[in-house]
């Protein structure tokens, strides 16, 4: 009987995991470039993050995916970050440089990559949502050379804190409705599925066939926000995309292979 014997162990971090897709991405990569490899989930409370962190120092482990809530508590363990993990101010990607250990986040990629096609008709973008995911779609977009980008948030003040962090433009959230905006990414949890789901986190005024709408929430996979924006004749990008996308950067990082782009989308779509 022929037994599997990883070469290499790699695996994601968080708590709780629920039903994470990244074993599933990740193990099918290694199978699709034969590589000895296992990816596994690793539930971790934040109390025994430290302890974990030890044992990733210590254990032939080859990398990691971080999600919350160690996101920002996992930097305090790390050797060196790399200058879009310091941008985002955040970590979700563990790996091995010689004996540092190095900390990156490809959710950047998560978001610039589904739009990189469509940003040559972006000038203006609106940014719904000041949490860590939108401090990543602002990084995002600013690796695409978006010229006008505005953000905006209930809570206004943390709004304007990332707007001065970052250089761009804070607007009331009451407003966001008052204008037309090429580009409008959510990437708060309105519309996610459970008490939020039928809520729309925007004002649907100016939002036309020439409006891009990105949602960072993938599940449902078509949210309330998507399917009010197709009804008006817009491009729409489901959060499967942000998923997918930092996904397939973190594998590179960890293999040096790119996946296939569409076969990844297939698997991941037929399991959600």
């Amino acid at each position: 009987m022929n037994v599997f014997r990883p070469e290499k162990l790699f695996g994601i971090i968080g708590f709780p995991l629920g039903h994470s897709m990244s074993p599933l991405l990740h193990n099918w990569g290694f199978s699709q470039k034969d590589i000895k490899a296992a990816y596994m989930a690793w539930p971790t409370t934040p109390e025994k993050l430290g302890d974990f962190m030890t044992a990733l120092k210590t254990l032939p482990i080859s990398g990691a995916s971080v999600t919350i809530p160690h996101k920002l508590s996992v930097m305090d363990y790390i050797d060196e970050l790399t200058p879009r993990a310091k941008a985002v101010g955040a970590v979700n990607t563990l790996y091995w440089k010689q004996d540092k250990l190095i900390g990156d986040n490809t959710d950047t990629a998560g978001c610039s990559e589904p739009l990189r096609p469509h940003c040559d008709h972006v000038e203006r973008a609106l940014l719904i949502g000041a949490g860590g995911a939108a401090r990543a779609a602002i990084v995002g977009l600013k690796s695409l050379k978006i010229k006008d980008i505005f953000i905006t948030n209930r809570t206004k003040s943390k709004a304007e804190a990332l707007a001065d962090e970052f250089g761009i433009s804070c607007i009331d959230w009451d407003e966001r409705g008052n204008e037309h905006y090429d580009l409008v990414i959510n990437s708060t949890p309105l519309g996610m599925s459970g008490d939020k789901q039928q809520i729309n986190p925007m004002i649907m005024d100016h939002i036309d066939e020439k409006t891009i709408v990105y949602d960072l929430v993938y599940n449902p996979l078509e949210t309330v926000f998507l399917r009010d924006a197709k009804a008006k004749g817009s491009k729409t990008i489901s959060g499967i995309e942000m998923f997918l996308h930092q996904g397939l950067a973190q594998f590179k990082l960890w293999t040096n292979y790119d996946l296939d782009e569409l076969e990844a989308r297939k698997l991941l779509l037929k399991h959600l």
